[in-house]
């Protein structure tokens, strides 16, 4: 008899996870059955705001793989529309419930995958069904947010609750859309995932195409008229719309494993080791938005949900499900983003990070240009980097400018990640040509104005 796999969620980290176990067992070796509760399997989340703004035209150039190449290409009994609404371990089974076509089915497993991603954070004022307030978490959550703004030509005053990536992406999103925008954040910047000094360039760069920023501001309300959202109740002054977007940040999807007793850990996500194997629970898995991971720079468990980690991570647990051995190594919180025309790149450790982490550290912020001065199109970009006091290791590094900036986050990553001084970046053999940097890349320039500031 076949060994059985159980994939709870069809999206990045199942179905790499599936689709490696796969290509090392066959069907007569290994059965997989992925549920999935929503339409789609394997798209970009990410690529969502700009598929609401329009750059992206077509929905379905988000989607990877959909249910029908899973079942054809890899032999995977993919059933979207199935909400896991059980786990028992005991007996080896989950409990289903199918949401189009009603009823439950109990499925057994030998191996399970608990891949269910991450849930949006939605404080008691957001749970509400008023017409015109949407999410954007998952490509469900934007089809119906997409379906809105084609169908409605009266929405013409937007706010966006939240300052993180999916806030001011979805604000840009909007701005495209033609519609005027609010954002709104708790905190005093936006972008919190970099320092304050950086988020200043962010902020600047948004008002610079008409979106109304109000930080330290709390939403305690949505008002109504109609059964429709009409404005967005605040500590401060009430803010008039006729579309609210939610950008609250997201945490782990865990209530079902932890419900199982599937351990989890500081940061509410589920505990696995290097393998993906969950901590104690033989025979089980996960990966994705739903655990915590070892950051390599401040050696702390961290919750960092990224479709580049969960393709990762499920990719690991499935060569290691398949009979082979990988091993996932951890992060160290690189991203970028666009604003506008903007682009952020960070990596490592923000300044608070390394304060908390006990790091003694400088601090360099380096001006320069994404090309030769010369050259047409020469434009400023921003770099910060955050050394150790003694070692002059790099631990944190940030960057804001426009084009050719955010990549370049990349160089930085990678010697983040290899545990390079600032004073060994100096060196570093990078490309030149006017068109592309200046003679002194402003990755060279941070590095040697850290080693600067180290010496005094």
């Amino acid at each position: 008899m076949a060994e059985r796999m159980i994939v709870v969620g069809g999206d990045a980290a199942g179905m790499a996870t599936a689709a490696q176990a796969r290509r090392r067992r066959d069907r007569h070796d290994l059965e997989i059955v992925a549920f999935e509760r929503g339409h789609f399997t394997s798209y970009s989340a990410c690529g969502i705001p700009y598929w609401i703004s329009g750059l992206v035209p077509d929905r379905e150039q988000l989607v990877a793989r959909d249910p029908a190449t899973h079942r054809e290409q890899f032999d995977i009994d993919v059933r979207i529309r199935h909400e896991v609404t059980a786990i028992d371990l005991d007996r080896r089974e989950v409990l289903a419930r199918d949401l189009d076509g009603g009823g439950e089915v109990r499925e057994r497993f030998d191996t399970l995958m608990y891949a269910a991603g991450a849930v949006p954070i939605k404080p008691d004022w957001a749970r509400s069904d008023m017409a015109g307030v949407f999410g954007v978490q998952t490509l469900d959550d934007g089809t119906a947010l997409r379906q809105w703004l084609d169908a409605e030509p009266g929405p013409r005053r937007a706010v966006v609750v939240g300052g993180g990536y999916i806030g001011v992406e979805m604000a840009e999103a909007l701005v495209l859309r033609g519609l005027s925008v609010t954002l709104v954040e708790r905190g005093e910047q936006p972008m919190s995932t970099v320092d304050p000094d950086m988020a200043r360039l962010v902020t600047e760069a948004m008002r610079g195409v008409g979106v109304d920023i109000r930080t330290g501001v709390r939403v305690i309300g949505l008002s109504e008229r109609d059964g429709r959202v009409s404005g967005v109740e605040t500590d401060t002054d009430p803010i008039p719309a006729d579309l609210v977007v939610l950008g609250l940040g997201v945490r782990p999807n865990t209530a079902l494993a932890e419900a199982a007793g599937l351990p989890l850990g500081p940061t509410g996500g589920i505990r696995v080791d290097r393998r993906m194997r969950v901590t104690g629970v033989p025979g089980v898995w996960a990966a994705g938005d739903c655990v915590e991971t070892l950051h390599r720079v401040s050696g702390m468990p961290v919750h960092v949900p990224l479709g580049t980690h969960a393709n990762k991570q499920g990719r690991v647990a499935g060569i290691n499900i398949g009979g082979g051995y990988a091993t996932f190594a951890g992060v160290i919180g690189t991203a970028v983003t666009k604003v506008c025309d903007l682009e952020v790149g960070r990596t490592g450790l923000r300044e608070q990070e390394a304060l908390a982490a006990g790091f003694e550290f400088v601090t360099v912020i380096a001006e320069s240009t994404n090309r030769a001065g010369y050259y047409p199109g020469a434009r400023p970009m921003t770099v910060k980097l955050i050394a150790e006091r003694t070692s002059g290791r790099l631990l944190g590094a940030q960057i804001v400018g426009w084009s050719e900036a955010a990549k370049r986050i990349d160089t930085l990553a990678v010697a983040l990640w290899n545990k390079m001084t600032v004073d060994d970046m100096t060196a570093l053999d990078l490309g030149y040509a006017p068109p592309y940097a200046p003679v002194w890349d402003p990755v060279l320039v941070a590095a040697r104005k850290a080693v600067d500031a180290l010496a005094r």
